[in-house]
């Protein structure tokens, strides 16, 4: 890992940011035309049911193919490999379509008893549709792992884009005469176009050969390995159904505030967690099979800092300036004031959340990496039901505010879980050195958000949201710079070490 953090760290989180912040102007664009309504309500709570597929093949793919990929090229048999996988995934779309769109009445209905009749009617075609992008998403999903595999992150994250601002302008140039079907349909279309994209890029490399013959015995390890891998994924998405249906016993509007705030507060765990997680995952596959686990080690040792130094002082920085964050990002249009306010109460309860998963992402591509990926599945199932029972006493304790709460604490259980089952599973890591960083790091954090706040609340407090969060953004991103600088903290070192090689 030590020696890949540079320039190619540099693109991909250009793109990824790039890729994250369309997804965040998709909310914005449906934050302005259907605000906190039953309409957006409607649209979010079906938008879970077909994504759980999405994800299912999305980073069930990337966790998967890539390490299968890689030792099927070392054996000269890449193009074949991948082949096996691509046609079979086209039968599996084409039947999961098929079947999701049949059974989006039913599983509406059942999920979400409390919705209106417009409300359900709305999210089942919508779900409908959504499905029908089923084959599409399965073929992107493979294509998008070899691109990873081959280290050509950036056409990946590129290609998920497009699917995401095809949504967008869906909703933009349709949202008068189609509602909230702008973005379903936009959706399907981008799926397409981002096919047809790729396509110039494998046929150049000469990788793709349909005509391959299916080989059962080698496609059925495959999914051995896959399934358990894609199931663990869809483990997030049922924890945001459970707090959907939570969400829809309350007023309208809550199952908007829940997803909104949920997608802004993990804003850097999507930037720079699943970033730093996906550019280390083919270095510790190729560790591996070389069989060299000192470095196996450090990788994951040097990921976990490197994370943990990155997303932490975000995370506090959000914190302190949320709401004028949620002003800025989504008031205007259809969505008020007292949505914002809303909005803010409910993503201060995500912020758990969003340190645990990233940190978990590392010891999670060291599991899948040992083809150990069951051992997530086993402790995502059990959190399904911790979540289900955390909804249940949080929201009678302390109403819908308790849905975050929830994903927090599964979210620390989750992390600790999977961290003393991976670090057992290699033989122990250096955890001395990492609580050392941890905590230099922590300490730095602690100093930057406390001048944050002071400079918010005594000096910047006339401000206007926009230049209030430059300001404190600029000066907290020095004063942690100098603090992690004067703490000699190990991870700065290794990433401008890095940069310096690269460059």
């Amino acid at each position: 890992m030590t020696r890949k953090l540079g320039i190619t760290s540099l693109i991909f989180i250009t793109v990824t940011l790039f890729l994250k912040i369309s997804g965040l102007l998709r909310d914005m664009t449906i934050a302005f035309y259907f605000g906190d309504s039953y309409l957006a309500d409607a649209y979010l709570a079906a938008f879970i049911i077909p994504n759980m597929l999405f994800l299912f093949m999305i980073n069930g793919m990337k966790n998967a193919l890539v390490p299968g990929y890689i030792d099927a090229k070392h054996a000269n048999q890449g193009k074949n490999y991948l082949n096996q996988i691509l046609k079979s995934i086209v039968y599996i779309g084409i039947l999961f379509g098929l079947l999701g769109a049949l059974l989006s009445p039913v599983l509406i209905r059942v999920l979400y008893p409390a919705f209106n009749s417009e409300a359900t009617s709305i999210a089942v075609n919508v779900s409908i549709i959504l499905f029908a992008a089923l084959m599409f998403v399965g073929i992107n999903s493979v294509m998008e792992a070899y691109l990873d595999a081959e280290n050509l992150f950036s056409l990946s994250a590129f290609s998920q884009m497009i699917v995401i601002l095809s949504s967008i302008a869906g909703a933009v140039l349709f949202a008068g005469e189609l509602s909230v079907y702008s973005l379903a349909l936009g959706y399907l279309v981008g799926s397409i176009i981002s096919l047809i994209f790729k396509i110039p890029v494998l046929s150049k490399r000469n990788m793709i050969n349909l005509g391959t013959k299916l080989n059962f015995p080698e496609l059925s390890a495959f999914y051995r390995v896959f399934i358990p891998v894609a199931m663990t994924v869809m483990v997030g998405q049922i924890n945001l159904a459970v707090d959907n249906v939570f969400a829809s016993y309350f007023q309208e509007g809550v199952v908007t505030y829940i997803n909104y705030a949920k997608n802004l507060v993990h804003f850097p765990q999507q930037i720079f967690g699943i970033t730093i997680a996906t550019i280390m995952f083919p270095m510790l596959a190729k560790a591996m099979a070389a069989n060299d686990e000192p470095s196996f080690k450090r990788g994951i040792e040097n990921g976990l800092n490197v994370m943990y130094l990155v997303v932490l002082p975000a995370i506090v920085g959000m914190f302190v300036l949320m709401p004028n964050i949620i002003s800025l990002v989504y008031q205007r249009g259809a969505f008020s004031e007292e949505a914002v306010i809303n909005t803010s109460e409910v993503a201060y309860y995500y912020f758990g959340s969003v340190l645990f998963f990233s940190l978990n992402n590392v010891s999670n591509k060291g599991l899948y990496t040992l083809k150990k990926g069951h051992y997530v599945l086993i402790i995502g199932l059990i959190t399904v039901v911790l979540n289900a029972v955390f909804n249940y006493i949080f929201t009678t304790w302390m109403g819908y505010v308790g849905i975050p709460l929830a994903s927090s604490a599964v979210g620390l259980l989750y992390a600790l879980a999977c961290y003393i089952v991976f670090s057992k599973t290699i033989n122990g890591l250096d955890h001395k050195h990492v609580l050392k960083e941890f905590t230099k790091i922590t300490l730095s954090v602690v100093i930057m958000g406390l001048a944050a706040y002071l400079l918010k609340t005594q000096v910047l407090h006339n401000f206007s949201d926009f230049l209030l969060i430059i300001v404190i953004a600029l000066a907290g991103a020095l004063i942690y710079i100098i603090c992690i600088w004067l703490f000699k903290v190990k991870a700065l070192k290794v990433l401008i070490t890095n940069f310096r090689k690269k460059a």
